[in-house]
């Protein structure tokens, strides 16, 4: 669906692709971290077109460094990105925008989610925490972690992708913790909906997680990173099953070398940032 011609900065190229959002036309937006940019591709195109950035590595205001993810604010038409390298959330406008503005500075900001209602979530694996924020207030509040680096419920380690959901829990994967995290709103602790074994292959196991996203009946998918597959977890289920099996040593379709970031799209379909492969692959799972 996007780049899958190795790595370069040409247009139709990526450069280790991170996060990506897919919108009601299935139209890609992917956080192309290497080129410090964000690509949009229409769907069937075979050229990207930059969205934001693309003016070399800084921190201008028209300028990215090593951006990690993006999300579109519907209420203003607007991406807001993941500038990691720059520990700041920018907003940037589109179509038309030249530069970002930054609505949240000094933050070790790994990935965005936002819900129905607009409030911006944003995981700092730094700090092992994740905080909702409302656009242009000066403080988040924390809805998972907090409770410093560790292993029990109400702690987090490592935590990166995150999803919201119509009822605004959050999930969370947790890449030192090899799991992923349900926290409901409000909770003080969250609930282990997959993984949790130890770091290993084993369905009842994940190496390392990255993306997650969530269907309609609260099955949980999971980019299983280490392990270079996909994975479904059944809502209340022990274990997991492969979804996309992948094998690092190949490049064909239906491959994954390092999966890192996953969406859906209005018609269920599944979309995965294949890391390695600096691509975007989509895969109908129904």
């Amino acid at each position: 669906m996007a780049g899958g011609n190795s790595h370069g900065s040409e247009a139709n190229r990526l450069w280790s692709p991170l996060g990506l959002y897919v919108d009601n036309d299935q139209t890609i937006y992917v956080a192309d971290q290497n080129n410090h940019r964000i690509m949009k591709w229409i769907y069937g195109a075979t050229n990207g077109q930059v969205a934001a950035g693309g003016n070399g590595q800084g921190n201008q205001n028209d300028q990215l460094n090593t951006p990690s993810d993006v999300v579109i604010d519907e209420k203003s038409g607007s991406l807001i990105i993941s500038d990691f390298d720059n520990r700041r959330v920018v907003r940037w406008a589109y179509p038309g925008g030249t530069q970002g503005e930054t609505i949240i500075a000094d933050i070790h900001c790994s990935n965005l989610a936002m819900d129905d209602e607009g409030f911006l979530y944003v995981s700092s694996p730094e700090e092992h925490v994740v905080r909702r924020w409302r656009i242009r207030e000066n403080d988040g509040i924390v809805v998972a972690g907090g409770n410093g680096e560790g292993n029990r419920l109400n702690q987090l380690s490592y935590p990166t992708f995150i999803f919201v959901d119509r009822d605004h829990s959050v999930y969370v994967s947790e890449m030192n913790n090899h799991r992923v995290v349900k926290w409901t709103k409000g909770a003080q602790e969250g609930i282990v909906v997959a993984g949790n074994r130890g770091r290993g292959n084993d369905l009842t196991q994940l190496n390392c997680p990255t993306g997650v996203a969530v269907d309609q009946l609260g099955t949980v998918y999971v980019a299983d990173y280490g392990n270079h597959r996909i994975m479904c977890w059944p809502k209340g289920a022990q274990k997991g099953s492969v979804v996309v099996n992948g094998d690092r040593q190949e490049t064909g379709l239906n491959q994954l070398n390092d999966p890192i970031s996953l969406s859906f799209d209005q018609q269920g379909n599944l979309y995965v940032v294949d890391f390695q492969m600096h691509r975007i692959q989509r895969f109908d799972i129904r």
